[in-house]
């Protein structure tokens, strides 16, 4: 039988990428990290990664292992959330959103926490596609997502919605813009900007801003951590799109402008579960809260 902790210390190792990473996260000495790895290696008979320098890759065996101890832990979590699956204010609840929603909602589910400290929530930020294929797949118990999906493994309900902004630098506010004024100008790119950008020029109500090909748009950048999408916009290096709550949680809103287009436009959310699944009474506790934010 395997030790739960080597698979633990690996499952971490792999996640982290880093052995140092690893040891802090686990409170291990680095050692200890490379031990647990050499004895899991040895058990399975086959070795789980290849070592370059200071880095390293896993192996197909290290692919197997890792897929079989993600797979204990879920089986693991799915058991202990069972016992206390009717307690409402009980139990851990994983969920998936942009990452404009991820700092909107946040503080509001810590707040709830420290009212009922059994009850826990879980948030991750993740790109529009890999919040429906994990609700899919079961690694996340809800999805916010701002396109309802027709996959028939899937349940969504409307959840709210908040309004999408394009934001530019100061300096380049315009009463009309344009494919030229937005190609000079330039696009900072970001996980969900594709997806933005569609929606946005769509529904803004100006022919000239639908007519956009934003596989055109040149890229000035790109980044994924939201907090800083919006730092090269206010030092004047390109334009995005994000939703409102976004630039109002940015610390130098006062740089960026934002451009009034004929008509507003409205992300509707949908809260995503699992087709089929039990629905906990704690799952109807996390929604509630997160819905009264968001309306």
């Amino acid at each position: 039988m395997l030790n739960p902790s080597w698979l633990k210390t690996f499952v971490t190792l792999i996640d982290t990428g880093h052995f140092t990473k690893t040891a802090e996260k686990l409170f291990m000495t680095q050692p200890g990290v490379s031990q647990h790895i050499k004895k899991l290696e040895q058990v399975c008979g086959h070795p789980l990664i290849e070592r370059h320098n200071k880095s390293f890759v896993i192996t197909e065996a290290g692919k197997t292992v890792y897929d079989y101890a993600k797979q204990l832990e879920s089986q693991q979590q799915q058991m202990l959330n069972s016992l206390s699956q009717d307690d409402p204010y009980s139990g851990q609840v994983s969920i998936s959103c942009s990452g404009s929603l991820a700092l909107l909602l946040y503080p509001h589910l810590l707040n709830l926490q420290c009212k009922y400290p059994e009850l826990i929530s879980l948030l991750e930020a993740a790109p529009h596609h890999k919040i429906l294929a994990d609700v899919i797949s079961g690694n996340v118990d809800l999805g916010i997502v701002a396109n309802e999906p027709s996959d028939p493994r899937i349940d969504s309900q409307q959840f709210g919605s908040e309004p999408l902004c394009l934001m530019l630098p100061r300096e380049q506010a315009s009463k009309k813009l344009d494919q030229t004024a937005l190609k000079e100008i330039g696009l900072i790119r970001h996980p969900d900007a594709e997806h933005y950008l569609s929606l946005y020029f769509s529904r803004c109500g100006e022919e000239e801003l639908a007519a956009i090909n934003i596989n055109q748009l040149p890229s000035k950048g790109y980044i994924n951590q939201l907090s800083q999408i919006l730092l090269p916009v206010a030092q004047g290096h390109g334009f995005t799109i994000l939703p409102k709550s976004a630039l109002e949680a940015f610390p130098l809103k006062e740089q960026i402008a934002v451009y009034q287009p004929e008509s507003e436009v409205i992300e509707t959310l949908y809260l995503l579960t699992k087709r089929h699944r039990q629905i906990p009474a704690r799952f109807e506790t996390i929604t509630q809260a997160m819905r009264q934010q968001l309306n």
